[in-house]
C-alpha cells in the first residue's frame, strides 16, 4: 500500500489542474488568488469549491454536470486528492481543480467574494473540538470573506449531532436557512444533494445510516 501511495504522490505531480502550494507560497501571495477565472479556467463562470473534497465526488460530479460552472476540490490528502485528479485528467475535464491544502488556508486561496457556493460534504464533527468545526463561527467568517454576497452553503453529513449544531449556529447567527432535511433519501428531493454520492455516503447508506442536508446563506452582519 505505501508503495502504491508514493506512485501516486509522484502522478499527482504531473497533473497540471492539481495544486500543492507550499504553505509560504499561501501567505506571501498565492498568484491564484483573486486570478482564478482568467489564469485558471479562462472564464467568468462561478466557482464553486468543494471543502475537504476527498476523493472529489462532488467536485467532478457536478462538474460534469454543469459545463458552464468551475469547481475546485480543497484538501489536505494528496493519496485521495489522486482519485479525482487522475479521472480530470483522463476525462480531460476544463472545469475543475483541486489544491492540496489545510481548509483553514481557504481565505488564502481565495479573494473577497471570488466564489459563489460552498459544498461541505460529510467533515469530521470534532465533537469536544467546536473552533475545528467546518460550520463553527469561526469558519463562518472566513466563508463570508470568500462567498459572493448571494453565496451558498451546503452541507451533507451522517451526523446527527453535526447537523443540529449547525442548525443552532445558523439560527443564533442570524443566517438564512434555505432548505433542511434530516433524512434526504426519504424527503422527496431530487436535487444534486441526491444524486451525487460520495464513497463514505455511500457505506453509510449501506448500514441504514441516515443522511442529513441543508443549505444556508451567510448573514452580512
Amino acid at each position: 500500500m505505501a508503495k502504491k501511495k508514493l506512485i501516486h504522490f509522484q502522478e499527482n505531480l504531473t497533473f497540471p489542474h492539481l495544486l500543492q502550494p507550499a504553505y509560504n507560497d499561501l501567505f506571501t501571495g498565492f498568484a491564484l488568488r483573486g486570478k482564478w477565472h482568467e489564469q485558471f479556467f479562462g472564464n467568468d463562470h462561478p466557482i464553486i469549491v468543494e471543502l475537504g473534497c476527498g476523493k472529489g465526488e462532488y467536485t467532478v460530479g457536478l462538474a460534469d454536470r454543469y459545463h458552464d460552472k468551475n469547481y475546485v476540490g480543497i484538501d489536505w490528502k494528496g493519496a485521495r486528492l489522486w482519485r479525482g485528479s487522475k479521472t480530470v485528467s483522463e476525462c480531460g475535464m476544463k472545469n475543475v481543480g483541486f489544491v492540496r491544502a489545510m481548509i483553514d488556508h481557504v481565505e488564502q486561496i481565495f479573494a473577497p467574494s471570488e466564489i459563489s457556493e460552498i459544498w461541505i460534504t460529510f467533515p469530521d464533527p470534532q465533537l469536544g473540538k467546536e473552533r475545528l468545526r467546518l460550520t463553527s463561527p469561526v469558519f463562518l467568517a472566513k466563508f463570508r470573506n470568500i462567498l459572493g454576497p448571494e453565496g451558498i452553503i451546503h452541507l451533507k453529513t451522517d451526523d446527527p449531532f453535526f447537523f443540529n449544531y449547525t442548525l443552532d449556529v445558523i439560527r443564533e447567527q442570524g443566517h438564512q436557512l434555505l432548505y433542511s432535511t434530516d433524512d434526504l433519501y426519504n424527503s422527496g428531493n431530487t436535487e444534486d444533494a441526491v444524486s451525487i454520492q460520495t464513497y463514505y455516503e455511500n457505506r453509510w447508506l449501506g448500514i441504514g445510516k441516515k443522511i442529513c442536508y441543508l443549505r444556508y446563506q451567510l448573514s452580512t452582519k
